[in-house]
C-alpha cells in the first residue's frame, strides 16, 4: 500500500497529498478514481429558465415589435402636445428627448423612416429645423380620442367588473392608471369616469375607489361564452366544459409523455370563479396548490379579456395581486400554462398575450378602439415606402420657404440633406 501511495504521489504530485486533511475535498479526477460515479443532480426549473425554454411565437413577437415603435410615436406626440409654443418642436429639442421616450438610435434617423407620420420644415423665422406630425396622423389620434369617448359606457363596465373581481371591492387608482390604454380609459378618467358616474364608484381616499353596489349581471366572466359554445356546439358534457379553458398549443410544442393526461385532469379541477364569494381554500387540502393556481389563471384570463388588446405589461400585474388575492408568483403561473398564455419578452418589458384571441398576429374580435390603433400601426407600417400621396407634391405651407416635395429628385436631394442636418443635431 505503502508502494501505491509513492505511485500515486509521484504521478499526480499537485493533486495528492498523503497527509491527512481536516476538511473533505472535492476529489479530483483521477487513475485510481476515474470508475467513481458521480450523483446526477435534476435541472432546477425556475421562471428564468421557463422563459429561456418556452416556444417562441413570431408573429406575436413580430407584432410586439411594431407595437414597441408606435409607443415610441405616442410619447414624442404626448410631449410633444404639452408643449405651449406651438404643435411643433426643434430636432435639437426633440433629440433630448431620447432617454425620456427610449429611443436607442438618433431622433433624426428615427424621423426619417417614417415620412407619413412626422413633417420636416424650416422655423420661418429662426430658419432653424423643426417637426411636427402629419394631418393623416392627427387625424388618427383623434379618432381614437372619438372612439374612446364613445365607449364610454363599455369602460364604466369595465371598471365595475375588476372591482367586483376585487376581494374588498376596492382598486388602487395608480393600477388602474397604469393599464388606462390597456382597458380603454382617457387619461383624466378619475374625473371624466369616477367622478362622473358617482352612483356606482366613491373615491374612498385620493389613492382608492370603491364599488358602491354588485350588479350580478356582470358577475359572469368572459370564459363562460366559451363555455356555453362549446357545450352547445360540440356536445360536451358539462363535466367536461364546466372548468376547462381554451388550449392553444403553439407551433414547436414539444407533448412530453403524461402532459395530456395532466392537462385533461387540470382542466376538470374545481376552482373558485373570479366573481365568486366563497371560503378560502386551503393549500394542504386535496388539490389545494393547483385551485389557488387554476383561480390565478382564471383572474389572469379574466383582466386580460376585458382589455382592448388583450394584452397587458407583466409588471403591471404585479399591482393587482393583493386586491385579487393571488398568492402565487404571476410570473411562473404565465409560464406554466403556455396553452394559454404568451409572454414576449420584445422590448425593455414583458407583455402577456391572451392566446385565444390572436390569430396569425392580430385580432380576433376588435373594437373601434383596436381599429383606430391598428390604423395607426399601418401608418408605422409603411415606413418611408413610396405612396401616392407621399410622392405628390405637397401644397404649400405658409410659402415657398415651407415647400416640400417628395416625388421627384429634387425633393429626396432635399429630404437626404434634410436627414444629414438631423444627424449633425443629435451630436451638438
Amino acid at each position: 500500500m505503502k508502494f501505491l501511495a509513492v505511485f500515486r504521489y509521484r504521478i499526480f504530485p499537485s493533486q495528492v497529498s498523503l497527509e491527512p486533511s481536516t476538511s473533505s475535498p472535492t476529489v479530483s479526477f483521477g487513475l485510481f478514481n476515474c470508475l467513481i460515479q458521480k450523483r446526477w443532480r435534476k435541472p432546477t426549473v425556475s421562471a428564468q429558465t421557463r422563459l429561456e425554454d418556452r416556444v417562441i411565437d413570431s408573429k406575436i413577437d413580430k407584432l410586439m415589435n411594431h407595437l414597441n415603435k408606435l409607443k415610441i410615436i405616442l410619447k414624442i406626440h404626448q410631449l410633444m402636445s404639452n408643449r405651449r409654443r406651438g404643435p411643433f418642436v426643434s430636432v435639437q429639442m426633440m433629440s433630448r428627448w431620447r432617454s425620456i421616450i427610449g429611443l436607442n438610435v438618433s431622433i433624426g434617423s428615427f424621423i426619417h423612416k417614417y415620412p407619413h407620420i412626422f413633417e420636416v420644415f424650416p422655423h420661418p423665422i429662426r430658419r432653424n429645423l423643426c417637426c411636427r406630425f402629419t394631418s393623416k396622423m392627427k387625424a388618427l389620434i383623434k379618432e381614437e380620442e372619438d372612439a374612446i369617448e364613445q365607449q364610454e359606457l363599455e369602460a364604466v363596465r369595465r371598471l365595475k367588473k375588476l372591482l367586483m373581481m376585487s376581494i374588498n371591492g376596492t382598486l388602487h387608482i395608480h393600477a388602474l392608471r397604469l393599464i388606462r390604454r390597456e382597458l380603454g380609459l382617457p387619461d383624466d378618467f378619475r374625473d371624466s369616469i369616477l367622478g362622473k358616474y358617482i352612483g356606482d364608484f366613491r373615491l374612498v381616499d385620493l389613492e382608492n375607489v370603491e364599488l358602491v353596489d354588485r350588479d350580478e349581471e356582470f358577475g359572469v366572466a368572459e370564459i363562460e361564452r366559451w363555455r356555453e359554445k362549446e357545450y352547445r356546439e360540440k356536445w360536451l358534457s358539462e363535466f367536461e366544459t364546466k372548468y376547462a379553458f381554451p388550449v392553444n398549443l403553439p407551433t414547436g410544442f414539444r407533448i412530453e409523455r403524461g402532459y395530456r393526461d395532466k392537462m385533461k385532469n387540470w382542466q376538470r379541477l374545481q376552482y373558485t370563479k373570479p366573481y365568486e364569494r366563497k371560503e378560502a381554500i386551503r393549500v394542504r387540502t386535496c388539490g389545494g396548490v393547483e385551485r389557488y393556481e387554476k383561480r390565478a389563471v382564471a383572474i389572469i384570463h379574466e383582466l386580460l379579456s376585458l382589455t382592448v388588446e388583450k394584452m397587458v405589461e407583466v409588471d403591471q400585474l404585479a399591482h393587482f395581486r393583493r386586491d385579487f388575492a393571488i398568492e402565487v408568483n404571476v410570473r411562473e403561473v404565465l409560464l406554466r400554462h403556455p396553452a394559454i398564455f404568451y409572454i414576449s419578452t420584445i422590448g425593455k418589458t414583458q407583455t402577456v398575450f391572451l392566446r385565444e384571441a390572436y390569430s396569425k398576429g392580430c385580432l380576433i374580435e376588435p373594437s373601434t378602439i383596436y381599429n383606430a390603433r391598428r390604423k395607426m400601426l399601418d401608418l408605422v407600417l409603411l415606413r418611408n415606402r413610396k405612396t401616392k400621396q407621399l410622392l405628390a407634391c405637397d401644397k404649400f405651407r405658409g410659402g415657398s420657404d415651407n415647400e416640400m416635395c417628395a416625388g421627384n429628385e429634387d425633393g429626396e436631394k432635399e429630404l437626404d440633406r434634410v436627414v444629414t442636418l438631423f444627424e449633425s443635431s443629435d451630436h451638438p
